[in-house]
């Protein structure tokens, strides 16, 4: 059902007065963590809750500061296919890999019925980039998308917010100011980020600035009335190594981190996107140069990607520069799939992108203290200890693939896997060596 846009108080503002709606209580019971914690990062902008009041069958995801890092799978449609029933069935598919949330960057089809198509099956949060169908529109109805009107651009973002979406891309930083630093600089890639392109080609255009820069408070508004988190878009992220870090970059963060405070101000939550390409020695300071100039927002990256050279491995690369973006603080990684680079994604490149992506996060929730992610590995030990197939084959990531690698290679024997039979070192440590047998040499 959607509800209509109305004066009411935030999440931030309801908080800030006391209230404690039941999204953040469960939010707190999910992460195992204490509520006053978990209120005043919320109030502080550190942790945002994604549910939007028009998506109330989803789970509330928290994200942010002492919380486990979520993971985002990104599904939709695009020109070349534009099937609603894959993108479900993605959707599906996503949900029952773990991931916890999902973006609807569908450029295909009918959009409308798409998104909404999405966020009535969808029982976690979901995300979109509502430029991709205001530029879309003006093309198929101006022939260009350069000539999308300031008014329509809101509309479209007031549209996705009532329909339900929980939080949305809004590539704000990519202001003159961000432009004439990249021209100035140059790069390989120059923009790679499709929201990003599509401003930077309105404003060369149309010789005007960002409207979503210039008309942030009327931003400001819808999402206040519709509890939608801003997701605020790295439109100059590096789309190779060679690019990262570059005045271009920084240039938008500087922007992205005064609209962060002015977000807080107004009572609306919201995280702050980054990189990208980044080689892994400057993925560390990138992540703390964002907590800093953004003060301490939840910082949203696409993988980063570590190197340039493995296509239909960077599902692997960006796991890589993943681990260790979210172990220096960052708290919500976008999966890469095998097929980045490449094409389309397909249902089964979105299982193996969310569980690639998900063994990043859990790497850094080990290294970070996070609470339960030791725990969950100590059970792990204890069943492989005990030879306790199914035990192993419930805690694991991925229990439909460690039946399937389990089964396939089990030679009718229970007694130990066939990698090492019965020169099981657990198994001849238990019988030789049990508990009531130890002797101290």
């Amino acid at each position: 059902m959607r509800i209509k846009a109305e004066a009411s108080d935030s999440l931030m503002e309801e908080l800030k007065s006391g209230v404690i709606p039941e999204t953040v209580r469960e939010v707190s019971k999910d992460e195992q963590v204490n509520l006053d914690l978990l209120v005043q990062r919320i109030i502080s902008g550190r942790v945002v809750i994604l549910r939007s009041r028009n998506h109330v069958h989803a789970k509330p995801i928290g994200v942010g500061e002492g919380l486990r890092t979520k993971v985002n799978a990104n599904i939709g449609t695009s020109v070349d296919y534009q099937s609603l029933d894959e993108e479900l069935e993605k959707l599906r598919v996503a949900v029952e890999a773990g991931a916890d949330t999902v973006m609807d960057l569908s450029t295909g089809g009918d959009l409308d019925r798409i998104k909404r198509a999405i966020i009535s099956n969808s029982p976690i949060p979901v995300g979109t980039v509502p430029i991709y169908q205001a530029a879309i529109e003006a093309k198929d109805k101006y022939g260009s998308i350069v000539e999308m009107t300031v008014g329509h651009i809101f509309e479209v973002i007031e549209k996705h917010a009532a329909d339900g979406v929980d939080f949305i891309t809004v590539h704000c930083g990519v202001t003159r100011r961000a432009l004439d630093a990249l021209m100035e600089q140059k790069r390989i890639a120059d923009i790679v980020s499709r929201g990003g392109a599509f401003m930077a080609g309105w404003m060369l255009h149309n010789k005007a600035e960002n409207p979503l820069y210039e008309e942030f408070d009327r931003l400001l508004k819808i999402a206040q009335n519709y509890e939608v988190a801003l997701s605020l878009g790295d439109g100059m992220r590096p789309g190779c190594i060679a690019d990262a870090s570059d005045r271009a970059q920084f240039t938008e963060l500087i922007t992205l981190g005064e609209l962060v405070r002015r977000a807080r101000q107004a009572g609306v939550q919201t995280m702050v996107e980054g990189p990208g390409h980044l080689p892994f020695d400057q993925i560390k300071a990138n992540v703390e140069m964002e907590k800093t100039i953004c003060e301490g927002a939840p910082f949203y990256v696409l993988g980063p990607v570590v190197i340039d050279v493995a296509p239909g491995y960077d599902h692997i690369t960006s796991a890589i520069g993943g681990t260790m973006a979210a172990f220096a603080g960052a708290d919500f990684l976008c999966y890469v799939t095998p097929r980045e680079h490449l094409g389309l994604p397909t249902v089964e490149d979105v299982r193996e992108g969310v569980i690639v992506c998900r063994i990043a996060a859990h790497a850094a929730d080990v290294a970070g203290g996070i609470p339960g992610a030791r725990e969950w590995d100590s059970r792990m030990a204890e069943a492989r200890k005990r030879l306790d197939w199914e035990g192993q084959i419930r805690l694991s990531l991925d229990p439909k693939k460690t039946r399937s690698a389990y089964e396939e290679r089990r030679a009718g024997r229970d007694d130990a896997c066939t990698m090492c039979g019965e020169f099981c070192a657990m198994k001849l440590v238990s019988e030789l060596l049990g508990s009531d047998k130890l002797v101290r040499c």
